[in-house]
């Protein structure tokens, strides 16, 4: 392994130790700056780990936009919609990111409540299934007969048997195991599975870890309507402190939009506040990430949700049989109300 891919191992250990002491690193080379009578304190988890996509959040308090607006930010690395849904909802955290097709999943199926989604993040999803050259994965059916790991919760897992189905793989012949944020690269470059599920962007620090050319499946080529990463919050805080929520959101936004503009600038302080960051990839990442955040001729401004477009992606789901039908609805899973206006 070269010394890149040491230097991105190295920030997957120091992200699951933070995730073991529980600190995450949140403050690690920038000052409290919001730390007045009237800041509120806010607790935000990542979508996944500290990687380069998620640098966003840490524009936001560098800046001095979430100061700004009120707040005092603690950064946590987050495990993915499988962890982050219930950490909000039971106010460990107050704000998080989550893949929007994973919350209509969990939330349709039952097995989460309590949450709504707030602004976009992606307006198309990044879900992927990321593997390198000389496994023999080249397209959606040459995962028969693979191994592939993620976290039980993600939204790549859970959303693979639709994907599988529109794109004719048979999901009975893909076996997947457990990882975690920290893990899973280091395990396709063990060779001990053949796939692992990824975000797009996540592409270098494949590449970065594996010293292989990286080779991945999006989910995008078969399900164009889907939103990727949504903000969200508790039912109770949407209700109970909509102003609170606008200003967060605002903040937050204006973090992504700066960061988007400035992969560099955006990635030298995700390592100043998470010191193993390899600021190559993570610049890489959001420069990836643009065009998922505002997609060319797309005309969605930053942050705003079509309800037309989840009506579709539910229907998406229930053709597919991941969704029953009639039971999900946009209004059920966002709140249009605190929505950026486009």
């Amino acid at each position: 392994m070269n010394r890149l891919a040491r230097t991105v191992a190295a920030t997957a250990l120091a992200t699951a130790l933070a995730l073991v002491s529980g600190c995450g690193d949140s403050d690690s080379g920038t000052s409290a700056r919001g730390d007045g009578p009237s800041s509120e304190k806010v607790t935000y988890l990542t979508s996944f780990g500290n990687f380069g996509r998620d640098a966003y959040v840490w524009v936001a308090k560098d800046k001095g936009y979430f100061e700004e607006a009120g707040f005092e930010v603690d950064i946590k690395p987050g495990q993915g919609t499988g962890s982050v849904i219930p950490a909000v909802v039971s106010g460990r955290a107050q704000f998080g990111p989550i893949d929007l097709t994973g919350g209509l999943l969990q939330m349709g199926s039952g097995q989460a409540e309590g949450f709504v989604a707030v602004a976009a993040v992606q307006q198309r999803t990044m879900a992927a299934i990321a593997t390198t050259e000389g496994t023999g994965i080249a397209s959606p059916k040459d995962l028969e007969g693979k191994r592939l790991a993620d976290t039980p919760g993600s939204v790549v897992r859970s959303l693979f048997p639709t994907y599988a189905r529109l794109t004719g793989v048979d999901a009975g012949k893909v076996s997947w195991v457990n990882g975690d944020a920290q893990t899973l690269m280091g395990t396709l470059a063990g060779g001990s599975v053949d796939g692992i599920g990824q975000f797009v962007v996540g592409k270098p620090t494949v590449e970065a870890v594996t010293g292989k050319k990286a080779v991945l499946l999006p989910y995008s080529d078969a399900m164009p309507d889907l939103y990727g990463n949504v903000l969200i919050t508790s039912a109770k805080t949407a209700q109970q402190k909509p102003e609170m929520v606008k200003r967060f959101t605002a903040a937050l936004l204006k973090g992504l939009e700066y960061g988007l503009a400035h992969p560099q600038e955006a990635a030298g302080i995700l390592k100043r506040n998470v010191d193993v960051t390899n600021t190559a990839s993570a610049a890489a990442e959001l420069e990836l990430m643009a065009e998922y955040v505002t997609p060319p001729g797309s005309g969605s401004a930053i942050g705003t949700l079509d309800e037309g477009r989840v009506s579709k992606s539910i229907a998406i789901l229930e053709d597919a049989g991941a969704l029953p039908h009639g039971g999900m609805t946009p209004e059920r899973i966002i709140d249009f109300g605190l929505v950026p206006k486009g």
